[in-house]
Parts: C-alpha cells; structure tokens; sequence
C-alpha cells in the first residue's frame, strides 16, 4: 500500500491537489493522511481574534481545523468512491515543514502532495511560499506540486528536466519510473547544454540515467541554453504535450535557482501542469 501525505490549508486549490491524486493513484491501494498544520497565528474565519486570549484562540484555531478536516474527508469519500483507497485526518500544532517530516517518519509515507498555490496565491506566482518552503526542507520523500483547479488527465508524457550532475541513479528516480510504468507514459529527458559537449561526469550520468529507464519508453532531448532557462523548460513541455514534469532538488541545482525567482514573466506552462520534485539521494 502507498501511504500518501497531503498537506491542506482548504483552499480549493488545495482540494484540487488531492482529488487529483486520487485519481493519479486510483488503481493503487493508498492510504491518504490528510494533514493541516496550524499555529497561534493560523487566522480564524469570521471570528474577531483581538477579543480572545491566546489558549482560547488557540484551542478554537484547533477545533476549526478538525471540522473542515472532517468535512474534506467527507467530501473526498464521495468525489472519489475508491475501495482501495483509505484516508485519515491529522490536525497538528506545529511548524509545517518539520511537522510534515515527522509524519512521513511516522507514517512511513511515500509521497506528499500540496497544491503549488493555497490561499495566497497569484497567477504569475511558479510556486506558493509553502510549497517552495517543503520542497527544500522535506529530502525524505517527493513531493508533488499541483497546480490551481485542473482536470485530472492520465499522464502520457513526463518530462525530467537534468543538468546531469546529481540525481541519475534508480533509487532517487524510481518515483517517476513508477508512473511512467503505471500508465505507460514515455519519458522525455531534457537537458539544457551550457556546453558543446557532456563533461565526463555528466556522461556517465547520462548513461546511467538510459539504464535506470531502460524498462521505460524514453528519449533525450538536448537543448542549447540561448535565452532564459525558464522560458526554454516553458516550451519544451508545451512542445511536447507534458502532463507532468519532473526536477531533482539538490544544493545549487536549477531547481533552486528557479524557486527562488518568484515572478516568472510569460512562462505560463509551469501554471498548468503538475510538479514532481524529487529529493536527491545517493
């Protein structure tokens, strides 16, 4: 059974995300967590938190946060109506990327999913302040980003975009094995060269990565770095009809110098399709 933590604030975007998995994950016996993490300082709907002390508003931020649990878990039953799939609510005081990386501990979880935006989100914004925060701070587990309230489509192209330097070998891409194999998608890997050719690390890499997907339908793509690398990514996965693409995360990889630009101007594809992120380990 997969265990699968899903992270909420109760946006729609965010009940989006789940749905979404279950879909994703519909042929597959699961167990979803579905966790809201609060503090002192969560706000209280149509409530005047200036009147109420700090236990007070405290245990009222708590019971606000079991009773939407509830009435997601109600809500997602019926939308879903899966019998392999099982859910439990979690409503935890905390900081919320350490409290999601003791439940993964604790609950032995596979994958977390978010929406990429919650309730403070904007159009132009790549990813939300919580999603980029549990991206660098959860190397434990992937992480799937889904964006705003999009139909579910089966995924029949995943993109790996790579420099080729970390995050090649099985164990740190076996996620994105899994769903190529689950729904026979073909995986397109991309690499931006900043060079002519492949240093020899990068090579090896290369090959490596052409084992580790040699059971998968695949093809390299090598892509001159011209303009802006955003922008290159944006029309690669237009291009080629991506319905999820994929990075490694790892210290001073593209995926960090991408997060932290949070206004990407004209890149649009990045709004529409799901992000796996994968942590990066040896």
């Amino acid at each position: 059974m997969k265990n699968v933590l899903f992270a909420t604030d109760f946006s729609n975007d965010a009940y989006c995300a789940l749905f979404y998995a279950t879909k994703l994950l519909a042929e597959r016996p699961c167990r979803f967590y579905i966790l809201n993490v609060f503090d002192e300082y969560t706000p209280l709907h149509g409530k005047k938190t200036k009147l109420l002390s700090s236990k007070k508003r405290l245990s009222q931020i708590q019971t606000e946060s079991e009773e939407k649990l509830t009435e997601t878990l109600h809500k997602i039953v019926m939308d879903n109506d899966n019998p392999r799939h099982r859910f439990q609510t979690l409503s935890r005081k905390g900081i919320l990327v350490k409290t999601i990386n003791d439940t993964i501990d604790e609950c032995d979880i596979d994958l977390v999913v978010m929406g990429s935006k919650g309730n403070t989100g904007a159009k132009e914004i790549f990813l939300g302040g919580n999603t980029v925060k549990v991206s660098n701070g959860v190397n434990r587990s992937p992480v799937l980003a889904v964006p705003k309230q999009m139909d579910y489509t089966a995924p029949k192209e995943i993109a790996f975009v790579t420099d080729l330097k970390k995050g090649c070998v099985k164990k740190t891409v076996s996620p994105m094995i899994f769903l190529a194999s689950l729904f026979g998608a073909t995986v397109r890997v991309m690499h931006i060269t900043e060079e002519e050719i492949l240093n020899s690390e990068q090579e090896s890499n290369r090959k490596l990565l052409d084992l580790c997907l040699q059971h998968v339908p695949h093809t390299f793509h090598w892509i001159q770095e011209f303009t802006d690398k955003a922008m290159i990514i944006d029309t690669f996965l237009e291009k080629q009809h991506i319905d999820i693409f994929v990075m490694v995360h790892h210290k001073r990889s593209f995926f960090e110098r991408l997060v932290r630009e949070p206004v990407l101007k004209d890149v649009s594809i990045y709004a529409d399709i799901p992000f796996l992120i994968l942590p990066h380990q040896d």
